[in-house]
């Protein structure tokens, strides 16, 4: 047995960490967190200070059992991450392991063997005040997700009880919510833009335009009918000196954003691709919201630079960072070797490598200087000057290696470099048009542009942002697609050879890609809060609530004293509004009248989603209900809209004689046919899906049903060996069964079925659980149990006894 325990979170981490450290040294993994507040009961005393009280995972029993039987005897070094989560992640083993208050702690900020022995020279024992932080934000989650999301089922009453609420991801989804109402609100102006081709001979081209733009057409019309016949001559020519500078280092929002951006990857899959690369030993710690450069890696980024493009392409920046809780004696996200071009041979590592090298190393080179030159082009016949402008790369300087891109869907591109020209030259004009353009509403957000949003409010910290837009996803308050754009007219005038024609052309607006859209849902349930729960929500609130962790950080503030002023008003709050009567005008809205029957039409949110229904329950007749369809919202829906819904189902012709039926059911659009039904894409319109398009969608689905079957049964037709998403099994009788390895899956035989169904038990239909209670951002929640778990402290700065035995938790 090793003389030294070494224990990390990760199995990846391990093994590298293993390679570089002798025999002397073994590396085990506790596989992330190791306790937590139990499942199915808020964990936390509200009455005694609010103490948590933590278990041990289920799936953590036999690595905690492991781990002590190594612990004994051998030195324990705690190194897991350099956060405030990797700090409890220590804090916690050190509890279930029972080891010493002064077991050794380490840190550093990227594995390599070098940070490893130094971290191993500078040892210190567990930051309570980090774990009072984490712990801090660990219970207001909890407090504000089991509280707060059975006021939503009892209130809303919609779904099955899934509706949540958590401090950050309700704030998400107000700025997701909000954006779209000022969408909805935007009044697009139209105005006349004024541009102007010179023709220069030999195949070059001068293009100018006019400063501003007209806001009516006739005012555009007699501009272009002054330039009829008019002489246009270069006025002045003015060429100015310019630079860029290169953007910082990453930190996590930034490598967020800028992946999104630049390689199409979501915020979670940024975050999984650098953990992998972090584990490997490739960058340094992903999850910093620092710019700082350690002087170290400032001369290793100096040497490559030097190296590959030369002196002069090297240049010396610190940059500091803005956000005043940043660590600087953290560092951004950088290469752990700048001379290692290949990262992975993982296609996807390697683009996250290559970005982030990219835009390390060009944090350390020279600016690119640039020449802006800009013509005016004056005309005989008006005061009014046109002006031309481009620019020309004197020196790339950074832009060798790396550009930032942006996510302004406003930004013009960049202007070209103008062609050689002459002051008093006098230029011939090739046309001239006054185009009718019209003003943009904000855009909404993507991953990317909600990261920074967060960011710039002081909501959420690095480690928070993957996980919030990951569960408003998943609680589908949110929704990211992309949408079609819709067709318009706009009217142009053109001059060309002194006459003017006018016409009226047609182009696509507001295409979507990628874009966060919030659901009726989404909207119901922010309302909700915005009128009742005002602090949840407050973007202000919110981001002083970030800060009073980083005091606790800091240990200028008791966890308990933040906890507490934030509590007992939300508890006052919360009695209020549960002796509220239900607000009905959140789910449910009047559309008008049917022309036909006269009966009423409103637009209501139920079990599965928003609706519309002609008729109320007490009417003679039955209701009629039809789902909305997508990018569809309760909110935003008119009478003439809902009454399309019901021309749904539609029967679009006959294939192999049987009727194909369109129709919206609780998974989106399908058609029947033959008792079969075969779900329509998202780019398929069940309101004008064609007779061929529909004849298409069901011959591919049977090619995939055909591939899926491997073998079949006659003795039992409820018997089959299919091709599922991990592989063959059997499906047999609603249930599904693992075929034994070694097995071919289609030399199985009926017998061999039966005996593999007698072999494997059926899972039992529940474990007797009530509903689970919420976790931290307010998973699945429900009733707690009768008998509340042993209470255990929360971590003292003196030393504390070892704890008793732990109660060890059962999943449902």
């Amino acid at each position: 047995m090793s003389k030294n325990l070494v224990i990390v979170e990760s199995p990846a981490k391990a093994k590298t960490i293993e390679s570089y450290l002798g025999s002397d040294y073994t590396v085990k993994s506790s596989f992330g967190h190791v306790r937590d507040l139990p499942e199915h009961d808020m964990g936390v005393d509200v009455e005694h200070g609010f103490q948590p009280s933590y278990e041990i995972s289920a799936d953590k029993v036999k690595v905690i059992t492991e781990l002590k039987k190594l612990a004994k005897g051998a030195e324990v070094w705690l190194a897991t991450d350099d956060d405030r989560e990797g700090e409890a992640i220590s804090w916690h083993l050190k509890e279930a392991l029972g080891l010493p208050d002064d077991t050794k702690r380490i840190v550093f900020r990227e594995i390599t063997k070098t940070a490893l022995q130094k971290a191993i020279l500078k040892p210190r024992t567990i930051d309570v005040d980090l774990v009072d932080a984490q712990q801090a934000r660990r219970i207001l989650d909890r407090l504000v997700g089991y509280e707060l999301s059975p006021v939503l089922w009892k209130k809303i009453r919609i779904g099955k009880s899934n509706l949540s609420a958590g401090r950050v991801q309700s704030v998400a989804v107000r700025i997701i919510v909000e954006r779209e109402r000022e969408i909805e609100a935007f009044n697009s102006k139209g105005s006349f833009k004024i541009t102007a081709h010179f023709d220069l001979g030999n195949g070059k081209v001068l293009n100018a335009e006019l400063s501003k733009n007209f806001a009516a057409e006739s005012d555009a019309m007699t501009f272009l009918e002054k330039c009829i016949g008019a002489q246009f001559s270069i006025k002045n020519l003015e060429v100015k000196p310019a630079k860029k500078t290169p953007a910082p280092p990453f930190t996590t929002s930034t490598l967020q954003q800028e992946a999104s951006r630049k390689l199409s990857f979501s915020v979670a899959q940024t975050m999984t691709v650098a953990q992998r690369l972090y584990e490997a030993g490739k960058i340094s710690y992903m999850r910093t919201d620092s710019t700082n450069l350690s002087e170290e890696a400032l001369e290793k980024a100096q040497t490559q630079i030097v190296k590959e493009y030369g002196q002069e392409y090297y240049y010396k920046r610190i940059f500091k960072t803005k956000n005043e809780s940043a660590q600087e004696a953290h560092e951004a996200i950088r290469p752990t070797d700048f001379s290692t071009l290949n990262g992975s041979s993982d296609r996807n590592e390697q683009r996250l490598y290559e970005l982030i090298w990219k835009r390390a190393i060009a944090s350390q080179m020279s600016d690119a200087q640039l020449e802006r030159t800009t013509a005016t082009i004056a005309i005989s016949t008006t005061s009014e000057e046109l002006v031309a402008q481009g620019e020309v790369i004197k020196f790339e300087g950074f832009l060798k290696v790396y550009l930032e891109s942006s996510d302004d869907e406003n930004d013009e591109e960049q202007k070209g470099m103008l062609p050689p020209l002459n002051i008093s030259q006098i230029l011939n004009l090739a046309d001239m048009k006054a185009t009718e353009r019209f003003t943009r509403n904000p855009p909404r957000y993507t991953e990317a542009s909600l990261v920074k949003k967060l960011e710039e409010m002081g909501i959420g910290r690095p480690s928070t942002y993957a996980p919030t837009i990951s569960t408003i996803l998943r609680r589908e308050y949110v929704v990211k697609e992309d949408r079609l754009g819709i067709d318009r007219e706009f009217r142009e005038m053109i001059l060309t050879n002194n006459k003017i024609e006018s016409k009226v052309n047609k182009e696509t607006y507001g295409s979507e890609k990628s874009k966060l859209f919030p659901t009726s849902t989404g909207m119901v349930v922010n309302d909700f809060l915005v009128n009742n729960f005002e602090d949840i929500v407050n973007y202000s609130f919110t981001a002083k609530v970030e800060k009073d962790f980083d005091h606790i950080a800091d240990g200028t503030l008791a966890w308990q004293q933040m906890i507490k002023s934030f509590y007992t008003p939300f508890q006052q709050k919360l009695t209020q509004v549960k002796e509220q009567e239900i607000d009905r005008t959140l789910t449910s809205r009047d559309l008008g009248e049917d022309p036909t029957s006269g009966k009423k039409i409103s637009v209501r949110i139920g079990k599965y989603g928003p609706y519309v229904q002609i008729g109320d329950a007490e009417d003679e007749d039955k209701p009629k209900f039809a789902s909305l369809m997508k990018g569809q919202l309760m909110e935003t829906i008119k009478l003439e809209e809902a009454l399309e819904l019901f021309k749904l189902p539609r029967t679009v012709g006959l294939f192999e004689e049987s009727e194909m039926i369109v129709n919206i059911g609780k998974f989106g659009p399908y058609v029947k046919h033959g008792g079969k039904y075969y779900s329509l894409t998202k780019d398929d319109d069940p309101m004008a899906v064609t007779e061929e398009r529909l004849i298409e969608i069901i011959e591919d689905k049977r090619v995939i049903e055909s591939n899926r079957t491997i073998k079949e049964f006659a003795e039992n037709e409820n018997a089959k060996v299919l091709n599922g998403r991990y592989g063959p099994y059997v499906a047999f009788e609603k249930r599904n069964l693992k075929i034994p390895k070694g097995t071919e899956p289609a030399s199985l035989t009926y017998d061999d079925v039966l005996k593999m169904a007698a072999e494997q038990p059926e899972k039992p239909a529940g474990r007797g659980f009530k509903k689970a209670a919420p976790r931290a951002a307010a998973p699945r929640a429900a009733a707690p149990k009768a008998a509340a778990p042993k209470k255990e402290a929360a971590p003292k700065k003196a030393a504390a006894k070892k704890p008793a035995a732990k109660k060890v938790a059962k999943k449902s």
